[in-house]
């Protein structure tokens, strides 16, 4: 069976989509839930899951970065949207970062059938079958993810303390066939109001997508096109405009990484890769380049400017200057005043 996880602060809203869903038609089974972004992510990376519902307005953590931070991570993974929350633009980056359906609450049998319908035949396509009862998991073709070759069990045997069982009647206790969460939004649209549920990866668009703190990909990533992935360029951005915005303080790699929620590793390659170089020296080329701008203010001495721009020792930072600039900090400041 393909192993499902579903992720909402709403109670009802996880209690609506175990109950309405027939995941055992689709070859599945929901192995458990999660109540925010954080929790959430220790599940999947405990589970594994094939394939994830998800909120994208979570507490504790912003959804599309959570996003990325899958995608980038588990390549294979297949994601749907559920949100009370009409927005094109969110919707837009949401595809662009490889969701396969964003759904629109309140949601009907229909559509989320349709959706696990959908990410179960891409999932086939990419080779990833399901597990058997007795069997182990079986994947075919090359360069797929290792996937371990573990017995499944008896149905619903072996899972996680909690794990929410179904498929109960449909809409049990509920108005037929419809999925509503404790908020209005989304109530009264129009039909098809949100065409953006087109599969994940067929006509992507073109458009830039714009990462938190104002930053565009064309603006801060070097052209590393050749294996250039949308959530790890989103993953990449994001990760530099937080050093943008904290280049002034004791800056480590670990904390960039928990920002962006991956793990440190997994960072320091995505920025070599996307960036063409280490985290130190990225970090270090946004210091200088804040420093130059102070420089140009007399009022400011250099050992100032350098404890200005993060660095706690000024030789160290007149060394890194030199460096990247090719001349000292002083006759800089000269030639800019």
């Amino acid at each position: 069976m393909y192993k499902a996880l579903v992720i909402d602060d709403e109670p009802i809203i996880v209690r609506g989509l175990t109950r309405m869903i027939p995941w055992e038609k689709y070859d599945c089974e929901l192995a458990g839930s999660a109540g925010d972004g954080r929790e959430a992510l220790e599940l999947i990376r405990k589970l594994k899951p094939d394939l994830i519902f998800t909120d994208i307005y979570m507490p504790r953590m912003d959804g599309l970065l959570m996003i990325a931070a899958l995608r980038s991570e588990f390549e294979d993974m297949e994601i749907s949207i559920l949100t009370g929350y009409r927005d094109f633009e969110l919707a837009q980056k949401a595809l662009n970062l490889g969701v396969t359906r964003f759904i629109l609450k309140p949601s009907n049998l229909q559509e989320l059938e349709e959706a696990l319908r959908v990410m179960t035949a891409k999932l086939k396509k990419k080779g990833i079958l399901p597990e058997r009862e007795g069997e182990p998991a079986v994947e075919i073709g090359a360069g797929k993810a290792e996937r371990t070759l573990s017995n499944s069990g008896a149905a619903g045997e072996g899972r996680p303390e909690g794990t929410l069982k179904g498929p109960a009647a449909a809409g049990e206790g509920r108005p037929e066939g419809t999925l509503k969460g404790s908020a209005a939004a989304g109530e009264g649209r129009s039909e098809g109001a949100l065409e953006c549920s087109a599969v994940a990866g067929e006509g992507r668009s073109e458009a830039l997508m714009q990462a938190p703190g104002g930053r565009e990909d064309g603006e801060t990533v070097n052209n590393h096109t050749a294996d250039e992935v949308p959530e790890r360029r989103f993953l990449v951005n994001a990760a530099l405009a937080y050093m943008e915005q904290n280049y002034g303080r004791k800056l480590m790699l670990s904390e960039v990484a928990d920002q962006v929620y991956v793990s440190q590793w997994h960072l320091s390659k995505l920025l070599h890769q996307y960036g063409g170089k280490p985290f130190t020296e990225l970090l270090n080329g946004i210091r200088i380049e804040k420093a130059k701008e102070l420089l140009r203010n007399p009022a400011y001495r250099i050992t100032d400017v350098s404890e200005m721009v993060g660095f706690q020792d000024v030789t160290h930072f007149s060394r890194v200057f030199r460096k990247i600039t090719g001349i000292p900090a002083n006759q800089y400041r000269n030639e800019m005043t």
